[in-house]
This record gives C-alpha cells, sequence and structure tokens, in this order.
C-alpha cells in the first residue's frame, strides 16, 4: 500500500509543479496585479501602486471595451447556436448509416487543422474580395450583379463576415464531439423506436437529443473557452488599428499591455490589462457553473 501511494506520488508530482507554475501562479499573480496601477508585465512588484477597483472601473467606463464585450457575447450566441446547430446536423446526418462517412469527416473536420491566419487569409482574399472572390463569381454567375459587388469587409458587414469565417472553422470541431456521443447511444432504443413506428424526428427528439445533454454541457463549456480567447481572427480582419465591429476583449487587452503598433506614444496599462483577463477569467467559471446548474448529466428515463 505504501508503495502504491509512493508510486503516485512520484507520477502525479511533476504534473502539480507544471500546474501550479504555468496556470496557478499566473491565475494568482493576474489577480492581484489587477487592483494595481502597473506600467509593464515585467515591472518588479515594488513598483506597484494600489488601485483597488479603480482598473475594472475604467475598463467599463471605455467605450471600446464595452464595445469588445457586446462583440464576444454576440460571437458567443449568435456564432455559437449556428455552430451547434449546423454541427449537429452533420454529426446526426454522418452517423445514420450513410455512405463515405470518413470522407465527409474529414472533409467536415479539415478547417479545424488548418492554421487559423491561413483560414483567415483565405477568406478575406479569396472569399470576400468584391472583385474575384468566391462569393463574387457565384453571386454574378446566378445574375446577381449589384450584390456581387457587395464590400463584405465593408465597415457596416466586417463583424457579421468575420464571425461567418471563424463559424466556418469551428464547426467540425464539435461536429467531432457529437458524433462520440451519438454513437455511445444503445442501438436497442433506436431499434425498437423503428419498430414502434417512430420516425426519424420522432427518434431524434426522444432519443438522440435526451441522451446528448451531458454532450451539449462540453460543448457550451468549450465554446465559451474559445470566445473567450477569441484574438486571431480580430487582428486578421483588422490588422492595423483596433476596430470596433472586430474588437474583443483579447484584442484590446494586447494593445493596451503591450502598446498600439500604430500609435507614435505608446501608452501601456498592464493592470487594466490584468483586470481584463480576470473579468475573462470570471466569464467562463460562471459558464461553466451555469452549465453544471442548468444542463443536468442525470440518467435519462425514457
Amino acid at each position: 500500500m505504501k508503495k502504491n501511494r509512493l508510486m503516485i506520488i512520484v507520477f502525479l508530482t511533476p504534473a502539480l509543479i507544471c500546474y501550479l507554475l504555468v496556470f496557478l501562479y499566473p491565475s494568482i499573480r493576474t489577480t492581484i496585479m489587477s487592483f494595481f496601477a502597473v506600467e509593464s508585465v515585467s515591472d518588479p512588484v515594488s513598483a506597484w501602486v494600489f488601485h483597488g477597483f479603480g482598473n475594472y472601473t475604467k475598463l467599463f467606463h471605455t467605450a471600446i471595451f464595452r464595445q469588445a464585450m457586446r462583440n464576444i457575447a454576440n460571437i458567443w450566441l449568435v456564432g455559437g447556436a449556428g455552430v451547434m446547430v449546423v454541427a449537429l446536423f452533420f454529426a446526426v446526418s454522418l452517423t445514420n448509416g450513410m455512405k463515405g462517412v470518413k470522407f465527409f469527416r474529414s472533409i467536415i473536420y479539415l478547417p479545424n487543422v488548418v492554421s487559423a491566419i491561413a483560414m483567415g487569409t483565405m477568406w478575406i482574399n479569396y472569399v470576400y474580395n468584391s472583385s474575384y472572390g468566391f462569393l463574387h463569381n457565384v453571386l454574378a454567375s446566378v445574375g446577381l450583379q449589384k450584390l456581387s459587388e457587395t464590400l463584405w469587409t465593408g465597415p457596416e458587414l466586417l463583424f457579421w463576415s468575420m464571425l461567418v469565417a471563424y463559424c466556418f472553422g469551428m464547426v467540425g470541431y464539435h461536429m467531432l464531439i457529437f458524433m462520440a456521443s451519438i454513437e455511445q447511444i444503445p442501438k436497442d432504443y433506436t431499434e425498437a423506436a423503428q419498430i414502434e413506428g417512430a420516425n426519424a424526428l420522432q427518434r431524434f427528439f426522444h432519443i438522440t437529443l435526451p441522451f446528448l445533454r451531458g454532450c451539449f454541457r462540453t460543448n457550451i463549456v468549450m465554446w465559451t473557452v474559445f470566445t473567450v480567447g477569441f484574438f486571431v481572427w480580430g487582428q486578421l480582419f483588422s490588422p492595423v488599428n483596433l476596430s470596433n465591429a472586430t474588437v474583443a476583449p483579447m484584442n484590446y487587452m494586447y494593445e493596451i499591455v503591450f502598446g498600439s503598433s500604430a500609435s507614435t506614444a505608446t501608452v501601456r496599462d498592464s493592470g487594466a490589462g490584468a483586470a481584463v483577463g480576470v473579468i475573462m477569467m470570471i466569464i467562463v467559471i460562471m459558464a461553466f457553473a451555469a452549465t453544471n446548474l442548468i444542463v443536468k448529466n442525470d440518467d435519462v428515463e425514457l
């Protein structure tokens, strides 16, 4: 028994040390930093000036930060709903015994393998371009000439164009999670329902969906984590300055911590940047707690 306990300690100690150094210590330091006025993340603690909740007050009185919060709310709600519906549709379709499942699964998941930078560049240059992009050619070929000349990356449509491109790459990831859960559903339920005369929709709503409650919880939490970490796509669609249409909290945090690349007078505020990080951490914790409370993972009774 003592030998087993010793082996457990030996194997867990490296992981515990990594957890403390890589996650717990930075989280605690960032939380403490958010209550101080700090210019640079490399400043010694002795140079920090206590600021109380001043950083948080400053953030919520800053127009572009409030816009960033509205943007991630739209990404989470609108984008999340679209991604979950499409991912679930593909997952159900590919687990119904159709031919070529491996091929279609690979094609749908492929955007997750491609880097976000390459994917974003493809959408900006080869899909949304109003002169030779994919949308331009398709719309022009069906006679919608005026619509084909739409500036999809213009100020009015920039956010929604970015959101569509981002969601396109996320469908495959969530589809695989749905597929893994659907394949765990006992076949006896489906066969019994078919014998009783239940059609495809009835089997979906009364058998498949109830069994996916835990899966929905996982997907919602993962989507929240991805949304909170939304950064690269905002930088790609607005590469020079922060834009109200594409800014997310992580973009704003990067800007105030490391300074604006487009500004001649660089102003850094690492304390406010730390406050942004703490707010994002709280959002993830709240989302996890809410999904655990709302979406129960109890045994399904049919």
